[in-house]
Order: C-alpha cells, then sequence, then structure tokens
C-alpha cells in the first residue's frame, strides 16, 4: 500500500461508513440500522489518507461458525492503487488469524479472485 494510505484496524463512524458506501456506488443505509450493525462487527479495517478515511471492510458473523466479509469500499477517488487488495488482506489474514478452523466463510477462490 501507498506510504500516504494508513490501514487501521476499527470501524468508521455512522456517518462515515454511510458516506464511504455512498460514494463508492454502493446503496446507503439508514443511520439507526448502521449504529446497531458497527459495534457488532467481529474484525473491521478503516484505511486513511492523510487523516481523512477513504476506504473500510468488515468481518461480521456468529464468531465461531460463520463469518462474511462486507462493506469493503474504496472512495472513487482512490480507487486503483491497491487498496481493495489490502483491506481483503488484512481481513483474510484477521479470519485466518483467529477464526475456528471449523468455521464457514469466504472461500479462498473467491479471496484470492478479489485480491
Amino acid at each position: 500500500m501507498d506510504d500516504a494510505y494508513e490501514l487501521s484496524v476499527g470501524v468508521p463512524t455512522v456517518e462515515v461508513f454511510r458516506r464511504l458506501r455512498t460514494d463508492a456506488g454502493l446503496s446507503d443505509k439508514a443511520p439507526e440500522a448502521v449504529a446497531l450493525a458497527l459495534p457488532n462487527t467481529w474484525h473491521g479495517v478503516v484505511v486513511h489518507h492523510e487523516g481523512e478515511p477513504v476506504g473500510m471492510g468488515r468481518v461480521i458473523g456468529d464468531g465461531g461458525t460463520v463469518f462474511q466479509i462486507v462493506d469493503v469500499c474504496i472512495h472513487p477517488a482512490h480507487q486503483g492503487r491497491g487498496l481493495g487488495k489490502r483491506i481483503m488482506a488484512a481481513l483474510t489474514e484477521e479470519l485466518e488469524r483467529r477464526a475456528p478452523a471449523t468455521a464457514y466463510g469466504p472461500s479462498p477462490v473467491m479471496v484470492d479472485t478479489l485480491r
């Protein structure tokens, strides 16, 4: 990842989550729904450029048997720099590190396709 970008563990604020989704062309979500959802994130990452959040991704699931990668998006002005690959790598590394081996989650083929 370009040195101008910093990836940190965590989730964005409700406002930033909604902005990143819509800026990237994903559907908007009601603020109330986002406020309920974000604390239930199993693992999340946010990419910052000069202190401003420009990308994110999350893993959701039950913590033991099922996991899903969601909300991976990059602001259009920052696309094409490998940030999505970096987000996917961070999320899958955490899944490999912490998720039980018998858990159902993203297939290696799907993850490799997204990298």
